[in-house]
């Protein structure tokens, strides 16, 4: 259950993907909640050439480290990689696939492991939240405060209304 062997895993799979350029990189620490694994390490690939890249390099490395691949699955045109090396789960994603399963959803009760903090990288600053962006309403227009009278202005008469323009009467026809 979480042992530092396994934490020591997890850092060597995201380092081999991250030097192939995995976007994405998450680390879900799910020991507490799975009888089946310690850690899931999730990431996308932008490409099926990509996705394949990544798992020859994560292949690559666990053999490195004597670490023995309980089993791997890959169907062609799945857009889903499943790695297993016992206490770490490797899942790698095309963009879409990874939009349709959504395991960090599913495992949202399980706490994330820092990915940069793995690698001895410096902790991203959190971008602010943005609210999502809707039919804009519009702000009831502001009402015009009357000004104000001075002493002065109460004193002044008021201005005499100008008359109107007397109508013009229409032109008299002519007669032949």
């Amino acid at each position: 259950m979480n042992s530092p062997d396994s934490l020591a895993l997890v850092t060597l799979c995201c380092r081999a993907l991250a030097e192939k350029k995995a976007e994405d990189l998450r680390v879900l620490a799910v020991g507490e909640k799975s009888s089946v694994t310690d850690y899931l390490v999730i990431a996308t690939a932008n490409s099926e050439p990509h996705l394949r890249a990544l798992r020859v390099e994560l292949e690559k490395a666990v053999d490195a480290s004597g670490t023995k691949v309980v089993g791997t699955e890959s169907p062609h045109g799945s857009g889903w990689t499943v790695m297993d090396l016992f206490d770490v789960m490797v899942h790698l994603f095309l963009p879409d696939m990874r939009r349709r399963y959504r395991l960090e959803h599913l495992w949202r009760e399980v706490p994330e492991v820092s990915v940069p903090r793995l690698l001895g990288e410096p902790e991203p600053v959190p971008a602010p939240v943005v609210p999502a962006a809707g039919p804009k309403k519009k702000a009831p227009a502001k009402r015009k405060a009357a000004p104000k009278k001075t002493a002065k202005a109460a004193k002044k008469k008021p201005a005499a209304k100008k008359k109107a323009p007397a109508k013009k009467k229409p032109a008299a026809k002519k007669r032949k």
